[in-house]
């Protein structure tokens, strides 16, 4: 029997929505014979306590004390804001690490903290819950195996259901940071392609507070891959229909569409046609509900060296520079040229400029 003890830094809402998981995830690891053991911890003292009591699960009364008392990983589930300090203290601890993303509170944090990942060998796995997503996986080995053809397009849209206060659209980063990054980003995984180009608009028919706070409450951007094929990603608060997250991988030979299920949140409009005639998923949650699982498994066995890392914080930075190009393009008017993230590290480029996030008068 393997025998792995992981602390869970951060027991918010997400971080009680990855324990949840992982302790679904170590029952099933038990059947490979991997026994994994949870200790949580959080900033705020006699959280974990708590959380730990309610779920049956031991909690330490800092990250010092957990990293002290020993661990064999470490999972970062904390507000973003939080996120470096833990990264460091598992980099001096020489842990393997899983960080909910983003990985810092804007790139250029990220980026210093990505020097200091590399100059110290550490392994930090980045949570992009797409990547576990069967459709996905399945789209990808389609368009790898030569099913599809040439991909001439790919067409990517994420929906809510219904907005978050808009309190939270004041500091999310703007909707394309917000939301879109997770299209960007399997956009990327999907074709292993860097996305090099982007031209970005937005609109605001909801709720003119959203607005007020310099947010767009939809989103369109025009994607150019370094291949040039060509990739929309669309993004709404108001998907009334319920939370719709799909990808149209288009090829000359043939297509897949991830998301065309019973669950998809949308009606046809020609006659007789009945389908999907499921119910619809609420929130992210639910939509990705056995991808956060797999993710979990996945971290599992990065730990124990049976896989490469399936998201590095170089993975996750490329995405959220194609994020902050969106919201450049959306502020300007004008197409955005993308660097890569290695040529940043590298000094042949320039990260990109960040400005306000709606478009000037």
């Amino acid at each position: 029997m393997k025998n792995i003890t992981i602390g869970m830094v951060g027991v918010g809402r997400i971080g009680r929505m990855h324990i949840s998981n992982m302790l679904a995830v170590a029952e099933v690891l038990k059947e490979r014979d991997i026994n994994v053991d949870l200790v949580l911890a959080d900033a705020m003292p006699g959280f974990a306590e708590q959380v730990g009591a309610d779920l049956g699960v031991k909690a330490a009364e800092s990250v010092d004390k957990l990293i002290e008392d020993g661990v064999d990983a470490l999972f970062i589930a904390t507000s973003t804001a939080g996120h470096v300090d833990v990264l460091r203290k598992g980099i001096e601890a020489k842990l393997p690490m899983f960080c909910e993303k983003p990985i810092a509170s804007d790139v250029p944090e990220s980026l210093d903290i990505i020097r200091e990942i590399e100059a110290a060998g550490a392994t930090v796995q980045v949570g992009h819950q797409r990547r576990f997503d069967l459709g996905y996986q399945e789209a990808k080995r389609r368009l790898e195996a030569g099913e599809l053809g040439w991909l001439h397009s790919l067409k990517a849209v994420s929906g809510d259901a219904f907005p978050p206060p808009v309190s939270y659209c004041a500091t999310s980063g703007g909707l394309f940071r917000d939301m879109s990054l997770h299209d960007f980003d399997i956009i990327r995984w999907l074709t292993s392609q860097d996305i090099v180009e982007v031209f970005a608009k937005g609109s605001n028919n909801g709720d003119p507070e959203i607005g007020a706070v310099g947010d767009i409450d939809t989103g369109a951007a025009m994607l150019t891959l370094a291949d040039g094929t060509l990739a929309t990603a669309i993004a709404t608060r108001y998907n009334g229909a319920g939370h719709d997250v799909r990808l149209d991988v288009m090829g000359s030979k043939d297509s897949a569409i991830v998301g065309l299920d019973e669950k998809a949140a949308f009606a046809s409009a020609e006659e007789g046609i009945t389908f999907p005639s499921g119910e619809s998923h609420p929130t992210f949650a639910e939509r990705f509900a056995d991808a956060y699982k797999n993710e979990c498994i996945a971290f599992v066995e990065l730990i124990l060296g049976e896989r490469e890392n399936p998201c590095t914080p170089l993975d996750a930075v490329a995405a959220a520079i194609v994020a902050d190009a969106a919201q450049l393009s959306l502020a300007t008017g004008q197409p955005v040229k993308i660097p890569t993230v290695r040529d940043i590290l590298d000094g042949s480029a320039e990260p990109v400029e960040v400005r306000a996030l709606v478009p000037s008068a």
